[in-house]
């Protein structure tokens, strides 16, 4: 349970950090207008994505031969923590731009690779049979623990008549607020797993550790070309997850530029899209079984692009409201079907190696999404536009799909 409860710890930070309440605030009350802010917030998530897709295959090869995770796991953490509690300096004013994009890039570069070192202690904290059952619940643990940091958000601190501790809504206080939240939040419930969970012994030094990674990369490489349809689906992969993962990061964003929602409209549309889409997962995994994974994926991709085109041409609220909570149902089946489909897919004697992979194609090129939308963005001045750009990862990645020979 310790080891669980840090996904519980860091949830909070996609949610009210990269998604919902301060990429809103910052593209509403930093930025000098919505679409610049967009704009600049799409450039520093790239950037961190591609620092992230430089430093993640060598960390991932590195892990097991490393042997310690838990130094490691509290250094980049902490690096997280510190760098999301700087962004409680963000003022309501174009000067502060500068200090919360770097900010942003360090907390997120510290976040994303954290948890390379936090999922490979899986296998240290559970024996074969319940790796399924430990996973899952962390993944549930951790959804509802940034449903609960939202909900305190939104009620404790920017809905409060008088809010807590003094705090000045003039200057957006309980809006930075969310991000002192959010590090504390980490901190507290992240300590159980340092306390209690037993780390494996050291292996190997980090010079070690890091030669033995590079010849362990090529190793996959050739494993990998030896299995053409694994390699298909993994770039299919990567490019609609690349597409589903920055069209739920820039929703808030194009919600609030777009369609003027306020800090407690977008965290309530944060909540209500979590729940659709792990309704959404829940309720296709009949799908999966009567129809299989491909098919499931299609249909989700298909109606994420239909219900995607449709918000980006309408200019009602109230129907914004309904489309976005109903695209969030078909979030879930996309990312949880993949899965089933690469256990499909991997060969039985190189199912972990095809895992590693499959994890980190969902990393490696994450850049991608927000830069292009940054670029789109900022060429054309709309919001719109750069949202548009990111049907083109989706229907790539459904091309490369339906490829993907499926016994």
């Amino acid at each position: 349970m310790a080891w669980c409860l840090f996904d519980w710890a860091n949830s909070p930070f996609a949610t009210i950090i990269t998604t919902f309440i301060f990429a809103t605030y910052f593209t509403k009350a930093v930025a000098s207008d919505p679409a610049t802010g967009t704009s600049q917030w799409g450039w520093a998530v790239a950037t961190a994505g591609l620092i992230i897709a430089v430093l993640a295959p060598l960390l991932g090869a590195c892990v097991d031969r490393l042997g310690q995770r838990k130094p490691w796991l509290a250094g980049l953490s902490g690096l997280c923590i510190v760098a999301t509690a700087m962004l409680w300096f963000t003022t309501p004013d174009p000067s502060s731009v500068g200090w919360a994009l770097g900010w942003l890039v360090l907390a997120t570069v510290g976040y994303e690779l954290g948890l390379i070192f936090y999922n490979a202690m899986l296998t240290d904290v559970a024996p074969p049979q319940r790796l399924g059952r430990l996973s899952g619940w962390a993944w549930g643990l951790g959804y509802l623990g940034g449903l609960t940091a939202l909900v305190i958000a939104l009620f404790v601190l920017i809905k409060a008549d008088t809010p807590p501790f003094g705090l000045d809504k003039s200057l957006q206080e309980p809006v930075r607020a969310t991000v002192l939240l959010t590090a504390a939040w980490f901190t507290v419930f992240a300590i159980p797993l340092f306390l209690w969970v037993p780390d494996a012994p050291r292996r190997e030094s980090v010079r070690q550790a890091c030669r033995h990674a590079v010849a362990d990369l090529k190793h996959l490489w050739r494993v990998l070309r030896a299995h053409p349809t694994v390699l298909r689906f993994l770039l299919a992969q990567m490019l609609y997850t690349d597409g589903l993962n920055t069209l739920f990061a820039f929703g808030g964003i194009y919600a609030a530029g777009t369609f003027g929602m306020s800090f407690d409209q977008i965290i309530l549309l944060g909540i209500l899209l979590n729940v659709s889409a792990g309704a959404g997962a829940f309720l296709f995994g009949w799908c999966d079984d009567r129809f299989g994974a491909r098919r499931t994926i299609t249909i989700a991709l298909l109606a994420i692009l239909l219900l995607g085109g449709t918000l980006l041409v309408i200019t009602s609220q109230a129907m914004f409201w309904g489309v976005a909570v109903l695209l969030g149902v078909f979030f879930g089946p996309a990312q949880s079907a993949s899965r089933s489909l690469m256990a499909r897919l991997a060969p039985a004697e190189a199912r972990n190696e095809m895992f590693g992979l499959f994890a980190l194609s969902g990393k490696v090129t994450a850049f991608a999404g927000p830069m292009v939308l940054a670029w789109a963005t900022a060429a054309t001045g709309s919001q719109r536009v750069g949202m548009a750009s990111i049907l083109f990862f989706l229907l790539t990645g459904l091309f490369l799909l339906r490829r993907v020979p499926v016994r």
